[in-house]
């Protein structure tokens, strides 16, 4: 941005690689998620029956030797890590972008948990077999940043290199971050996403001792239900997300294919509780009106909203909320799109996934469906539809939201023509 405060560059999106519970790649997520696909089942990977949630979306087709070019690296990564390198080729290859100049490109990546679980694997051996078990770069796997410098050293990116741990916004704060250094002219491109690999018995336990997630165990299928009377937390999952952010003109000028541009993004904290999100909504609401303001949008112009729709009680009351004091009477006729019903939450990755589709639904013009919905809450009265609808917003608000009363929103905009 200039020292009006205003960017220099339009951003766009050209590039989308996902893993995800119901289809890897850009395309197969899309049509997926239009088919109404649900990737929630019975957890496998470990025995939960001392918990009080069985359920997870798992990622059980994932083999990271399709992904890494180096053989080293491979044995050197965690499943974090792979899925971070995983989801940004995907995401380049569907850009078709080369990076040429690595100094012009960042990497900026957000996560819940990071490493954790393979943390919690290597523990595990410690105590089994003592410190000779341990894998011998277990201190380099576990932060954060194993995602972003793993990136870096696959594809060759020497820009900024940024991770982040903003609990479930993680992945929308790193598109936020990315998009405003394209903007102000520090880098020519970016991948920007979040990825998670949490889970694992000790790191769903925690979840399950706050009885955050649902407890549906009978019928994993509709555990997951945004903005349903019946709902009773959020359904853990795994995955990648990672965007090729680039220049806007770049991207003209190569002919690239343009999925829409991201125009603004707001950041808010609630100051209010490690796990409730702040009753009145105002934290969220402001979130969303400063990327407004940053884009350049009044929000009689937003067209359709991406939710956060956790499928916890409190959450997505609070968020229904914030949408009434952002839109006024509007906010129960603009178009919600709320997928984790299908995807499951991936807590720092899932963000990107939403913004991901919600740039796909500008470009098709539809609506994804919000599945399990039987009966809509009294309290969140939103335009909610229970399939897939045929609509052409122009202008769209992804929205997340976390533990620890962090708040992110990203104003999307359609692709030109």
């Amino acid at each position: 941005m200039n020292g009006n405060g205003r960017a220099l560059h339009r951003v766009a999106v050209t590039g989308i690689g996902v893993i995800t519970p119901i289809g890897t790649g850009v395309r197969e997520f899309w049509e997926a998620t239009l088919a109404g696909k649900i990737g929630t089942k019975s957890i496998t990977r470990f025995d939960p029956s001392q918990f009080n949630s069985h359920v997870a979306a798992q990622v059980d087709d994932f083999d990271p030797a399709d992904y890494l070019s180096d053989t080293k690296r491979l044995r050197r990564t965690d499943r974090f890590a792979q899925f971070s390198i995983a989801a940004s080729r995907l995401a380049l290859e569907d850009a078709g972008y080369r990076i040429e100049d690595g100094d012009d490109v960042g990497v900026w990546i957000g996560s819940a948990l990071g490493g954790l679980a393979y943390a919690e694997e290597q523990h595990d051996r410690y105590h089994l077999e003592g410190l000779r078990a341990v894998k011998p770069l277990l201190a380099i796997a576990v932060f954060g940043g194993s995602a972003t410098t793993n990136i870096a050293l696959e594809f060759g990116i020497r820009g900024p290199n940024v991770a982040n741990s903003n609990s479930c916004a993680a992945g929308t704060v790193a598109i936020g971050d990315a998009f405003r250094a394209i903007a102000r002219g520090e880098v020519r491109a970016a991948l920007a996403g979040g990825v998670e690999a949490p889970l694992s018995p000790l790191i769903f336990g925690a979840f399950a001792l706050i009885s955050s997630m649902s407890k549906r165990n009978d019928d994993p299928p509709h555990a997951s239900r945004p903005f349903d009377a019946g709902r009773d937390g959020f359904v853990m999952a795994e995955g990648a997300g990672v965007l090729v952010l680039e220049r806007y003109e770049d991207a003209v000028a190569r002919g690239a294919r343009i999925y829409g541009e991201i125009s603004g993004f707001g950041l808010t904290g609630d100051a209010h509780h490690m796990t409730a999100p702040l009753p009145d909504g105002t934290s969220a609401a402001r979130a969303i009106a400063a990327a407004l303001a940053e884009a350049g949008v009044a929000p009689d112009e937003v067209e359709l909203v991406d939710a956060h729709g956790s499928s916890s009680p409190l959450n997505d009351r609070t968020e229904t909320i914030a949408y009434k004091r952002v839109f006024g009477e509007r906010a129960t006729r603009i178009p919600i799109a709320a997928t984790k019903g299908q995807h499951g939450h991936a807590l720092g990755a899932t963000g990107v996934w939403e913004a991901a589709l919600t740039l796909l639904a500008m470009q098709h013009d539809t609506i994804p469906p919000i599945v399990n919905l039987e009966r809509v809450d009294p309290e969140c009265d939103l335009d909610l539809s229970r399939g897939a609808r045929e609509a052409r917003p122009r202008i769209a608000v992804s929205n997340s939201t976390g533990f620890g009363g962090i708040n992110a929103a990203l104003v999307l905009r359609a692709a030109e023509g």
